[in-house]
C-alpha cells in the first residue's frame, strides 16, 4: 500500500512538472497512458525504499502502540528474532530490486524518455486566437480579427504565404471566412469571401521581374497541410546508448571503450602540445652552433641576444608571442575536450553503481524504520509519516550531493554514490542496537530524570567542593 502511495505522489509530481509540456497538444489517451505507464516505473528507484522506510516503521509502531511488543517479550522471544522474517523479505526485495535496476529500468528509461522527448517536440493543437497571429500552420502565418463561436464564421482575415521562402510578400486578406477541419484531420480547409491576393514576390528579382500583382475575388478554398501536428515517434535506436538505457555488461564495455577514447586522446593531447614548442628548434640550433651550452644561450638574455641580428631578434619575439598564443588555445582547447570526455566517464560509473544502491538502500531504510518504529511506539500516519519522510529527505538530499559531486569529479564514482548508504548504515545499526535493548531513546521523561540526576551531582560536587574549601 505504501509503495503504491509513494508512486503515485510521484507521478502527480511529474504530471506537475511537465504540465505544460503535455496539455494542449491534442495528445491520444493511448500516448498518454504509455508515458504515464513508463514513468511509473522510472519512479521505483525513488518510491520503493520510502515505501519499505514507511511500511516498517508503521508496522512495529503499530505493534508497539497496542502492546504487542510487550506481550511478545514476555513470551521470551526478542525484537531480534521478531524482525528477523521481515530482514529475509528486505533482503528478497533487495535482490529483486537490483534485477529491476539493471534489466527493466534501462528499457523503461529508453520508453519513457523517447516518449517525452516526442511529446515535448509535439506542436500545441490547432487554436487560432482573435487578434493574434498565428504561425504552427508550416508556411503560413494567419491572423483572425474575431471568431463567432455560435457560426463559426471568421472576420477581417489576414493570411502570409512563406511558402516560397521570399519573406511578407504573398499576402491575402478577406472580410470573413469559415474553416473546417477533414475527417481524418489531414488538412484544415478555409473558404474565403469577398478579399483581395497581394503577390510582389518577383518585384525585386532583376532576372525574372514581374510586376506587383493584385488580384480580387468573391470566393476562395484554401487548403492547409496538418500533418506537422501529428505526433512523429523518433527511432529509439537513437536514444539506446545513452547511460540511463544500458544494463552493467553494457555500461561497462561503454566504461573500457571510453577509456580507450580518452587515453588516446591525452596521447594526442601531450604530442600536439609538444609540437606546439617545436617552432623554436631552428633558433635554438643556431644559438647552439655559436653556443655549445645551450641551456646558458637560453637562460642568459645577453648572450641570447647576441646572437641575432635586430631584424632576427623581432622575428624571433613575433614567433613566441604567436606561439604562446598557440599554445595557450591548444591547451584550451584540449582541456576542454579532457573535460567533457572525463564527465561522459563518470555518468557511466555513476550509473553502473546506481544498480547496486538501490538495493541496499531498501536494507538500510529497512533497519532504519523497524527499529524507529519499536522505539516511538506510534502507528498509522501521524508520526510515522513524519518521520519516513524526514529520514528519506535525509537520504535523497545526501544521495543527490553525493551524485553531482561524482559527475563533477569531486568524489570517485563509487564514493558518490555509496555516501548516503555510508551515513545512514550507522544510523540502522545504532536504532537497531537502541531498541533490542529497550533503550529509551525517545522517552522523555528518561531525558528529565537524566538531567535531574545530573543536577543533583552537579549540586553535590559544589557542596563538597565549598566543604573543601572551608576546611
Amino acid at each position: 500500500m505504501t509503495f503504491f502511495i509513494a508512486l503515485f505522489i510521484l507521478l502527480m509530481q511529474f504530471l506537475w512538472k511537465y504540465v505544460d509540456d503535455l496539455v494542449g497538444k491534442g495528445l491520444g489517451w493511448d500516448v498518454i497512458a504509455q508515458l504515464l505507464f513508463y514513468a511509473s516505473w522510472t519512479f521505483v528507484p525513488m518510491a520503493l525504499p520510502l515505501a519499505i522506510l514507511l511500511a516498517s516503521l508503521m508496522t512495529f509502531g503499530n505493534l508497539g502502540e497496542r502492546y504487542e511488543l510487550v506481550a511478545i517479550k514476555a513470551a521470551g522471544i526478542s525484537l531480534r528474532k521478531l524482525m528477523l522474517p521481515l530482514i529475509i523479505l528486505s533482503i528478497m526485495i533487495s535482490v529483486a530490486a537490483f534485477f529491476f535496476s539493471n534489466n527493466v529500468l534501462p528499457y523503461a528509461n529508453l520508453k519513457f524518455r523517447s516518449i517525452l522527448y516526442d511529446v515535448r517536440q509535439q506542436k500545441l493543437a490547432l487554436n487560432i486566437k482573435d487578434g493574434v497571429y498565428y504561425s504552427d500552420i508550416d508556411g503560413y502565418v494567419l491572423r483572425v480579427d474575431k471568431k463567432e463561436p455560435k457560426t463559426g464564421t471568421l472576420k477581417e482575415i489576414q493570411i502570409y504565404d512563406h511558402t516560397k521562402g521570399t519573406g511578407n510578400t504573398m499576402l491575402t486578406l478577406a472580410d470573413s471566412g469559415t474553416m473546417v477541419q477533414t475527417s481524418d484531420k489531414q488538412y484544415l480547409i478555409l473558404t474565403l469571401n469577398h478579399g483581395y491576393n497581394y503577390d510582389e514576390s518577383g518585384s525585386s528579382d532583376s532576372y525574372n521581374k514581374k510586376p506587383f500583382q493584385k488580384t480580387s475575388f468573391d470566393k476562395e478554398v484554401l487548403r492547409f497541410d496538418l500533418s506537422g501536428f501529428k505526433m512523429v515517434r523518433t527511432d529509439e535506436e537513437l536514444f539506446k546508448k545513452n547511460y540511463m538505457m544500458l544494463n552493467l555488461n553494457q555500461l561497462q564495455k561503454a566504461v573500457d571503450s571510453l577509456r580507450e577514447v580518452y587515453d588516446i586522446a591525452l596521447k594526442n593531447a601531450r604530442y600536439n602540445v609538444f609540437y606546439s614548442f617545436q617552432d623554436f628548434k631552428q633558433f635554438n640550433d643556431e644559438a647552439a652552433k655559436k653556443h655549445p651550452r645551450i641551456d646558458t644561450v637560453l637562460k642568459n638574455k645577453k648572450i641570447f641576444g647576441k646572437n641575432f641580428k635586430k631584424d632576427q631578434w623581432y622575428s624571433i619575439i613575433d614567433l613566441a608571442t604567436n606561439s604562446a598564443r598557440q599554445v595557450q588555445s591548444t591547451v584550451s582547447d584540449i582541456g576542454t575536450n579532457l573535460k567533457d570526455q572525463g564527465e561522459i566517464i563518470r555518468k557511466h560509473e555513476v550509473e553502473w553503481w546506481r544498480k547496486f544502491t538501490l538495493s541496499i538502500a531498501c536494507l538500510i531504510l529497512f533497519f532504519v524504520g523497524a527499529p524507529m518504529g519499536a522505539i516511538i511506539r506510534k502507528g498509522g500516519l501521524g508520526l510515522p509519516l513524519i518521520l519516513s519522510v524526514l529520514f528519506f529527505v535525509l537520504y535523497h538530499v545526501i544521495s543527490m550531493t553525493g551524485e553531482k559531486a561524482a559527475k563533477a569529479g569531486a568524489l570517485s564514482p563509487m564514493t558518490g554514490m555509496w555516501l548516503s548508504s555510508l551515513v545512514l548504515l550507522p544510523t540502522g545499526i545504532y536504532l537497531t542496537y537502541k531498541a533490542t535493548t529497550d533503550s529509551p531513546l525517545l522517552d522523555a521523561d528518561a531525558y528529565v530524570k537524566g538531567v535531574k540526576r545530573f543536577l543533583v551531582w552537579a549540586k553535590i560536587t559544589k557542596e563538597e567542593d565549598n566543604d573543601n574549601q572551608a576546611s
